[in-house]
């Protein structure tokens, strides 16, 4: 067991493996919930991954560890925009997706994220503080977004 800093956090989404997919791999909508951060990536193993605010300026970066549609999203990530931050080094952030019944008795079904987001080096305990607060905020954007087409949280 790694006692390393880590955050996770789960959430439940009534949509689709798929369309949760989408949603966490296509720019434009990555966009809509993620307070205006544009997503520079293909998604596939092996690729760079950035995060730029809308001036342009980088906000996150790394690399796509593992892609597997849609169920399992791996990134090697950085900050690049708070040098105390950056100086913590990279993290590794695990999304899993998974169908889960949600109120079977009603019928109903929903998709289970899980978000794993630890440091890979030593320390890293000011990027988790504050990985911990932005989650639950892009998250919640995100499950609105998908639920009623609108977000939470504004910029």
């Amino acid at each position: 067991m790694s006692d390393k800093p880590k955050f996770v956090y789960v959430i439940y989404i009534r949509t689709t493996p798929e369309k949760l997919w989408a949603a966490l791999t296509d720019p434009q909508t990555i966009r809509k919930y993620w307070f205006g951060i544009t997503a520079e990536c293909d998604f596939k193993p092996g690729s760079p991954w950035r995060l730029k605010f809308e001036d342009g300026r980088a906000a996150d970066t790394g690399e796509i560890l593992e892609a597997v549609p849609p169920q399992r999203l791996v990134i090697r990530w950085r900050n690049e925009f708070k040098p105390e931050l950056k100086a913590e080094g990279y993290s590794r952030c695990t999304m899993e997706i998974e169908t889960a019944d949600y109120y079977p008795d009603f019928g109903g079904k929903a998709v289970k994220l899980t978000i794993n987001h630890e440091v890979e080096g030593e320390g890293g305990l000011k990027f988790i503080e504050a990985v911990s607060g932005g989650w639950p905020k892009v998250l919640s954007n995100l499950k609105s977004l998908l639920e009623t087409g609108d977000i939470t949280f504004q910029i």
